[in-house]
């Protein structure tokens, strides 16, 4: 029986680790400044986490639709991502 594994390529490492790298930040973030619930363009109060994931969440389904939609550079629906995670983080 032969098992096939994922082949982890670059760009997945990278962006695996990127993504444990922000959770560690925002962990140490959390434990040295508190974060206090406010109210954004969101019609709930959310904490500085429950925006972070939001972000996530939103700039993963920008990544998969863009690789649906598209056959551009995918480096554009990082930068897209980028700015979706920005205001998200702060205004929401």
């Amino acid at each position: 029986m032969s098992l096939d594994w994922m082949a982890w390529t670059l760009p997945t490492g990278v962006f695996f680790c990127v993504i444990a790298l922000l959770l560690v930040a925002m962990t140490v973030w959390e434990i040295k400044v508190p974060t206090v619930a406010r109210r954004g363009v969101l019609p709930l109060s959310t904490t500085r986490g429950d925006r972070f994931f939001v972000g996530l969440l939103g700039s993963a389904y920008i990544n998969l639709a863009w690789i649906g939609l598209t056959d551009m550079n995918q480096w554009f629906a990082v930068l897209i991502s980028l700015v979706y995670m920005a205001i998200v983080m702060r205004f929401a």
